[in-house]
């Protein structure tokens, strides 16, 4: 194991976190003590803190169990593929790129659709601002995220090029998680994953709700009917705000209402309804508030709300 998280210390990601963290202080100082107060808005301390403590215990959690992932995957690399591809070749690598940002999209998809995977997810919109912290605030619980790379082995792909490609994809996320930087020039917005299409994902707005799910490219949006432009700045956060910048609450928070709302359910359906359905499921019976439990579910949808003004340049 020990070889194992030595070696996570040469992965592309962890390189970068010295500049990593060096952007975010620039970034805050820009919010923070810039000409336009509203700006400001996207600043607070506390939620930085919370980001940041919370992305280091996701880089811990991520270690061990990539550690473990790494290990199965090398045995159906080794043992089950039919050939193996070149580690130095970049066909390879092309293969990797399509893949990795292939099945991200659609299991970034998974994780809004169904809420057992929510409820790790949700971590990473559980703050009201968008800046480059944010994309720190990743969940602990990965399992799933260590899951889905299962077809690239098959294709005798290396895992440790999978993990690796992962790394260069999260490093694009970083500079998808901010309002510092506008909408860009067209073609760029038609191909790539840039700030204005993320702002929308992380909004609780009706209109931006499980929109732009890709992690560089947006064509897989554009393909399967989930994209949405920006055209209005978003509300940030959970459709029901967690006001709460302790680190377990985000962590964990959404598993005890998932785990709470499974012991009040009354049939066995039910019981999987919450589990497996998607975030905000419950028995067509029931509305408001939970008549399983007694209590609000916590992840209704909002009610359309009036929109505010449009951004400039954003009409499509």
């Amino acid at each position: 194991m020990l070889d194992k998280v030595i070696e996570r210390l040469h992965d592309p990601a962890v390189y970068a976190m010295p500049a990593m963290a060096l952007l975010i202080v620039i970034e805050m100082l820009a919010i923070k003590f810039g000409d336009d107060p509203d700006e400001r808005q996207g600043y607070e301390l506390r939620d930085h803190r919370a980001s940041i403590i919370t992305g280091l215990g996701a880089l811990v959690s991520s270690t061990l169990l990539r550690a473990v992932a790494l290990a199965l995957y090398l045995l159906v690399y080794e043992y089950v593929a039919p050939w193996h591809l070149s580690s130095t070749s970049w066909t390879t690598w092309f293969i990797v790129f399509w893949g990795v940002e292939f099945l991200l999209y659609w299991y970034h998809r998974a994780a809004h659709a169904v809420r057992l995977i929510w409820a790790g997810h949700q971590v990473h919109h559980s703050s009201q601002y968008l800046n480059l912290s944010t994309a720190l605030r990743r969940k602990w619980a990965q399992w799933f995220e260590k899951m889905i790379w299962l077809p690239l082995p098959l294709l005798g792909v290396h895992p440790a090029l999978v993990f690796t490609m992962h790394s260069v994809h999260l490093l694009w996320g970083l500079f998808a998680h901010t309002e510092k930087v506008g909408k860009l020039p067209r073609p760029i917005e038609y191909v790539l994953v840039t700030p204005s299409h993320h702002r929308v994902h992380h909004g609780n707005d009706p209109e931006y709700l499980d929109k732009n799910f890709g992690s560089i490219l947006i064509i897989w949006d554009r393909i399967f009917g989930t994209f949405q432009p920006e055209v209005q700045r978003p509300t940030y956060g959970l459709t029901k705000q967690l006001e709460s910048f302790s680190i377990w609450k985000i962590q964990l928070h959404e598993f005890a209402t998932m785990v709470r709302d499974v012991r009040g359910a009354r049939t066995f359906r039910h019981k999987l309804g919450y589990v497996f359905g998607p975030p905000g499921w419950r028995p067509a019976d029931v509305t408001g508030t939970d008549t399983d439990t007694g209590t609000d579910t916590g992840t209704d949808r909002p009610e359309p709300r009036p929109a505010p003004a449009q951004l400039p340049g954003a009409a499509t």
